[in-house]
């Protein structure tokens, strides 16, 4: 679907009818209301701009395919015709708003403004809170950034705990794409969780990566195998298909699937004794893979029964690492709470988490909604007749909804503890603005790279 005229919800078809008289201006603003976490990690407004919004977007067979559709849906003389046709011969079809946004990857408090748009031709008010459901849909890549971000600060506390922070990049990886609802979700999950990881298996997150945000090369992955490779071997040649897994890949890492049938004795008899001397011979990291059970208790005795066959030595903080030749990685069953729990246990083992590395599939792309983080667009100024008026919601019912009013500016005020975010309101000149104007009249007007990203996103 790439026709904008089409790209809201329903009901919006009818909006352009429903401001009052001599209406010229109508400013939204885009925040998290609160939620699960403290902050969000703004990112993926450059994709959608680019992608949607960009270049000359409305053409006149668009708009008849529109007319006949909207009108057919909703009834006669519903579409806006005239609005959209006069975008196209005054802008040749590209779209007469601005776009100010927080710089993608910064970290933000809850509660704080992050993106606003307003129309820049009077006569195309109605078109500011048209686009709301297009941006809205920004929700998505920033909280799987968000989410993504505190699983990173779990591993970082844990690895500064028991072993190695600089290994943090790479403990965990995006299992996420066969979950995903389409490859469009892959890819900007994908690409949002790559803001704080290196490590994937989404490939269309590093497409996206790619062709939007200037990154050569966001994500890597290794050789692995799954329960085909393994199981086709039959239950009696599983060790020839570990053994096979070795040889075809005599160099680096490479990960192996070792649950089909018993992964207490795959650990024991296989690993750690028929392919013992291969596996600590070889110029690389095999990576031991369970893939079924309760995850820290599954975890802790595969650790336990690789130290007894491979031995292990103890850091300086007092935690056994296996030899460097032998990791493990828990692919199943990965969210947060998952994630805190077998650190946990580890470390209540005495096992550093330098020696495991996770999955995360429909944990890190898909246990969560626009609520996850409460994102709301909302109206918060309207210009008629050459009078600004502020405009918000308070609804009596439910305090938490109340929303914004007036033009907005996302400010570094100082604060009792240094510099702190807050939302201001835009009379105040003392103020700095931190939001950066990314879209005007059909141009994308600041692009962030991956790295540039990257860099905002880290502790």
């Amino acid at each position: 679907m790439d026709n904008i005229c089409l790209l809201t919800d329903s009901y919006k078809f009818s909006h352009y009818k429903q401001y009052p008289p001599k209406t010229e201006k109508v400013y939204s603003y885009f925040e998290s209301r609160g939620g699960k976490y403290p902050y969000t990690v703004f990112f993926g407004l450059q994709y959608f701009i680019t992608k949607y919004l960009e270049g000359q977007v409305v053409t006149q067979e668009k708009i008849d395919y529109a007319e006949e559709r909207v009108n057919a849906h909703m009834g006669p003389g519903t579409f806006n015709r005239e609005g959209w046709q006069y975008i196209l011969d005054t802008y040749e079809g590209r779209l007469p708003v601005i776009i100010k946004a927080v710089p993608e990857g910064t970290v933000v408090p809850t509660r704080n403004v992050l993106m606003t748009i307003e129309n820049t031709d009077d006569k195309c008010y109605w078109l500011t809170n048209y686009l709301e459901t297009l941006l809205v849909q920004v929700w998505y890549p920033t909280t799987v950034a968000t989410q993504s971000r505190v699983m990173k600060a779990l591993l970082l506390e844990s690895l500064e705990r028991t072993g190695d922070p600089s290994l943090v990049d790479f403990k965990l990886h995006d299992f996420g794409f066969r979950g995903s609802t389409s490859v469009e979700s892959a890819g900007l999950g994908g690409a949002s969780h790559l803001t704080n990881f290196k490590g994937t298996d989404t490939f269309e997150g590093i497409e996206v990566a790619y062709k939007y945000y200037n990154e050569d090369m966001a994500g890597f992955s290794i050789p692995a195998s799954e329960h085909s490779t393994i199981t086709s071997w039959g239950e009696d040649g599983e060790v020839d298909a570990m053994r096979n897994m070795l040889n075809q890949y005599p160099t680096g890492l490479v990960a192996c699937v070792s649950d089909s049938y018993d992964i207490f004795r795959a650990c024991t008899k296989y690993w750690g004794a028929e392919l013992k001397d291969e596996v600590l011979s070889r110029d690389g990291v095999l990576v031991v893979r369970p893939d079924s059970g309760d995850p820290p208790t599954i975890v802790c005795q595969v650790l336990r029964l690789l130290g007894d066959a491979f031995g292990y030595a103890t850091n300086k903080k007092g935690f056994k690492i296996l030899p460097p030749q032998i990791r493990v990685i828990q692919g199943d069953g990965i969210d947060q709470q998952m994630l805190q729990r077998i650190l946990f246990a580890m470390e209540m083992a005495g096992w550093s988490t330098d020696n495991i590395a996770f999955g995360s599939g429909g944990g890190l792309l898909q246990k969560l909604d626009r609520d996850t983080c409460k994102f709301a667009f909302k109206c918060s100024s309207i210009t008629v007749d050459g009078e600004e008026v502020d405009v918000w919601k308070d609804p009596v019912t439910d305090k938490g909804k109340a929303s914004k009013r007036g033009r907005l500016k996302l400010v570094r005020a100082e604060g009792a503890h240094g510099k702190a975010w807050a939302t201001a309101n835009m009379p105040d000149h003392s103020l700095v603005d931190e939001l950066q104007t990314v879209f005007l009249n059909g141009t994308v007007t600041q692009r962030e790279s991956m790295e540039d990203i990257r860099t905002r996103t880290s502790f």
